[in-house]
């Protein structure tokens, strides 16, 4: 899988999301628009990958992570999203992203939990993805 397979991925979790929020299916959506975040952060993983690098064992690893703080550090993105929280719109969204979990596929999620994560990454102009779209 390489960085153009992650940002198609993260493009489709998203669609996927979308679709099921409008059928009324929140846990889904909830749960696939957490991982539209987590491909969309591991394509900017690969992205500072070099061609033949032997990868660092450390980093290697921390990329398998669900959780989007950590896969934010592994990509080298603190500082920008530093610079991206001065935004209050996108720092409200980042906020509700950062919620999501992997075990969120074992809980129940209302209606507008789902539709509020939903919007927050798909915003397009304050949204997390827009925001990951510039380093991925």
């Amino acid at each position: 899988m390489d960085r153009r397979d992650l940002q198609a991925l993260s493009k489709a979790r998203l669609t996927e999301a979308k679709a099921l929020l409008k059928l009324g299916l929140n846990d889904g959506a909830y749960y696939l628009a957490g991982y539209a975040v987590e491909c969309a952060l591991k394509a900017c993983i690969a992205k500072g990958s070099q061609r033949h690098e032997f990868p660092d064992k450390q980093r290697a690893n921390a990329s398998y992570s669900h959780n989007l703080r950590d896969l934010v550090r592994v990509a080298g993105l603190d500082a920008h999203l530093e610079r991206g929280t001065q935004d209050a719109r996108f720092r409200e969204n980042w906020r509700i992203a950062q919620e999501w979990s992997e075990e969120s596929r074992y809980k129940k999620n209302s209606r507008e939990a789902a539709g509020a994560l939903v919007a927050a990454i798909s915003d397009r102009r304050h949204g997390v993805i827009a925001w990951l779209k510039q380093c991925w």
